[in-house]
């Protein structure tokens, strides 16, 4: 890290409210867990379409039959496959740049509830798609819960930075993806073919994703709206008071208040600012900088990659069922994002990230060691396993959970929807990107592959050790204003009012 930001962290550090405990209450449990059904739903949609792939193709080959009386040829099936895998990224790809404006126009809570009609949709089209005898239906359901699953990436970190207090932002935070993983572990169990993976199951294994969204629309209206959203974008002080109040469990707010109070401040002289205006003001470039390659780091960390060849390693060490040991890698997953959870706060954001990035780096080499030798040295399987357990580690420790929260966070309340929406773009375009080009470049390099991601870990690990700050213990607005002041970070120092003529430049262009 630059010493210019550390030490603005240092001097700021005294200025941070204190809290007089760790600030969990009822109505801040229910808000959180309610908003993260949507990341669980999310990451079961992520999970749920691989185990099945044998059964569908077959649906998909009979469909073509009954309409053509010929067999479906096997281009045109690997084409319908390929279309019904990727549309889901295409779909979020194309909604998580709305959700700025939709989490504006309906304020956080009301626009995750609108979102469950998408869930409902995608689900219902899926889940009926076998008995309608139409891949149509399936492409279109798979397009639909895309774009509600691009939606919920932005509005859920939102929610719930917004309604955590600021010892407990990272922490809660993780959750976003700690739910996402579970989706995925449970729709890899689900997906067995004792379970729901069955020739005659299958319809339910993708229609059941709509039972997140059942509960979701119980229980949110006993959830409050985001106290920022109602205060700085509202203007609604009553009500935010209110929502404080029920979030914190304390009748005297004040204090929050107060913070919020000179955030809107702030926010009055920066002004609303759009997408396009995110990238043309001087002041937000490092930041969004920082966001974006944060989130590649996610998707251009290998971890897809690894799970690609999972199973066929798996097989190669003598594993007669690997779906097990790849249930097993999904496990790991799972518990190593409960460990960030406990470490975010104590080690902070960007030590952990540097840690995940550092350990993946090395996993990726050992990987490649073990795939090039694994034929020759049977004992390599076994190595290539611990490495796959420790990839998979590394990844939930920071590159996981990670970059989906600290985009909140380093932006203040005006920006940030734009923010988040720009860095969800990016995550769901690399996505797609890394969907349809992995089998093509594992063709082509083989076990050498893991050298590619290797060295963009290398290069993300430098970044992140250069330019990423950390925010661990700061509000939104020490965050912000330390952007601000830095000249290590800017080229030179921005007093508080360039957001406000920067902003005004662009209206007058």
């Amino acid at each position: 890290m630059r010493a210019g930001f550390q030490q603005i962290s240092r001097e700021e550090e005294d200025e941070a409210p204190p809290d007089a405990g760790p600030g969990i209450t009822s109505t801040l449990v229910l808000s959180v867990f309610t908003a993260v059904l949507g990341s669980l739903q999310c990451g079961y949609n992520i999970g749920v379409i691989n185990a099945p792939q044998k059964i569908i193709e077959q649906n998909y080959n009979a469909t073509w039959l009954a309409r053509h009386n010929a067999s479906i040829e096997l281009s045109t099936l690997t084409t319908l496959w390929s279309l019904s895998v990727a549309i889901f990224s295409i779909g979020g790809m194309i909604s998580s740049f709305l959700v700025g404006v939709v989490s504006e126009w309906l304020g956080r809570k009301r626009a995750m509830i609108v979102n469950n009609a998408l869930a409902f949709l995608g689900g219902a089209l899926m889940g009926l798609a076998k008995l309608g005898c139409s891949y149509e239906m399936m492409i279109l359901g798979r397009f639909l819960i895309g774009a509600y699953s691009g939606l919920v990436s932005g509005l859920v970190p939102m929610y719930v930075g917004e309604i955590s207090p600021t010892r407990l932002r990272g922490a809660l935070g993780t959750l976003h993806q700690l739910a996402l993983v579970i989706g995925i572990l449970i729709a890899q169990v689900f997906g067995l073919d004792s379970l729901l993976g069955s020739p005659e199951l299958w319809p339910l294994l993708l229609g059941l994703t709509v039972a997140p969204s059942a509960l979701q629309l119980v229980l949110f209206p006993f959830c409050p709206e985001s106290p920022r959203y109602l205060y700085i974008i509202r203007n609604k002080e009553s009500k935010a008071k209110e929502s404080l109040k029920r979030l914190t469990g304390r009748s005297d707010v004040s204090e929050a208040l107060t913070e919020m109070k000179e955030e809107k401040r702030r926010m009055d002289m920066e002004r609303k600012v759009s997408i396009a205006q995110l990238f043309r003001c001087r002041i937000y470039r490092q930041p969004l900088l920082i966001a974006v390659v944060l989130q590649l780091s996610q998707q251009l960390s290998g971890i897809n990659a690894i799970f690609y060849y999972s199973t066929s390693i798996f097989e190669s060490a003598g594993l007669e069922q690997p779906v097990f040991a790849t249930i097993g890698a999904g496990a790991i997953n799972a518990a190593f994002t409960v460990v960030s959870l406990f470490l975010v706060e104590r080690a902070g954001r960007r030590t952990l990230h540097l840690v995940g990035l550092a350990g993946m780096m090395a996993c990726a080499v050992v990987m490649t060691v073990a795939l090039v030798y694994l034929e020759r040295v049977p004992a390599m399987s076994y190595i290539s396993m611990v490495a796959i357990f420790g990839f998979v580690a590394f990844f939930e420790i920071g590159p996981g959970p990670i970059p989906w929260f600290i985009v909140a966070e380093l932006f203040s309340q005006g920006p940030r929807p734009a923010a988040i929406a720009v860095a969800g773009g990016c995550n769901w375009t690399c996505n797609f990107i890394i969907g349809m080009a992995f089998q093509s470049m594992a063709d082509a390099c083989g076990p050498y592959v893991f050298l590619i991601f290797a060295a963009l870990l290398l290069g993300f690990f430098l970044f992140t050790y250069f330019k990423v700050p950390e925010t661990r213990g700061r509000t939104f607005d020490q965050i912000a204003a330390a952007f601000r002041r830095t000249p290590s970070l800017l080229d030179h120092e921005v007093k508080p009012s360039t957001e406000l003529d920067c902003l005004g430049q662009e209206e007058n262009a």
